[in-house]
């Protein structure tokens, strides 16, 4: 990671969290995208400063901010080396009550902001023959789950639109690599009201060796997925 610049998206959240602590040390030069610039400041400030940190106020929602963020950052650097979607949110509740307000929230922050960041990050990507691009999917991106159909939908068509640009991006040396973490204890769950047991879920920085593990990689090795869920909440 000594001197690869590194785009987390979601940055302030338990897994870009917990993941810029592990690449800062390491030597990365970060990007730090959320929409909250109070806590991005936070974020940065208990950072040893190794590499250069550049944090960047984006809402994925908005397709010009992503293009802001993304101009930045090469800019700055000249180039974007690793992708991280960590951002998203989730509504649970029973189909029939599920709001066209709900479905737009799933739909603009888990699918069409991972879907712009991925994309403009991949053409700048192109222009240098190499990058990495980690979608964290979540375990509701494989199988569905009663009361999550409108994360389910989202989710899914992250997985959707993930493999085709892995197809049309291999030729330029790009990987792609989606992660099913099944549930994760993080700051994710304080806004759903399904009842679980977070004392059983995976801890951010399980999420983040598995991260580390991909971009760790040789680089003829393409890991296309990884799935870690807990024992105590296990799809088959």
């Amino acid at each position: 990671m000594q001197n690869k610049v590194v785009v987390i998206v979601g940055a302030t959240g338990g897994i870009g969290s917990a993941l810029a602590r592990k690449l800062a040390p390491a030597g990365a030069n970060l990007v730090l995208a959320s929409r909250n610039s109070q806590r991005l400041e936070e974020l940065a400030s208990q950072l040893p400063a190794t590499g250069t940190i550049l944090k960047v106020p984006t809402d994925i929602t908005n397709l010009s901010q992503v293009e802001t963020l993304m101009e930045k950052i090469v800019t700055q650097f000249g180039q974007i080396d690793v992708l991280v979607n960590a951002a998203g949110a989730g509504v649970m509740k029973q189909f029939s009550k599920i709001t066209p307000q709900d479905m737009d929230a799933m739909v603009d922050l888990n699918l069409k902001g991972s879907f712009y960041t991925t994309q403009a990050a991949a053409n700048f990507m192109k222009d240098k023959q190499s990058g990495h691009i980690c979608n964290i999917v979540g375990i509701l991106g494989k199988h569905p789950m009663a009361m999550a159909s409108a994360y389910c939908a989202s989710k899914y068509g992250v997985v959707g639109f993930s493999k085709c640009m892995a197809e049309e991006l291999k030729r330029y040396g790009i990987k792609i690599t989606l992660f099913y973490f099944g549930g994760v204890d993080t700051p994710f769950w304080d806004n759903v009201s399904l009842k679980v047991d977070r004392r059983k879920m995976l801890s951010p920085q399980m999420a983040v060796e598995a991260i580390w593990f991909a971009l760790s990689a040789e680089p003829q090795a393409v890991p296309m997925e990884i799935n870690i869920q807990p024992e105590s909440h296990l799809f088959l």
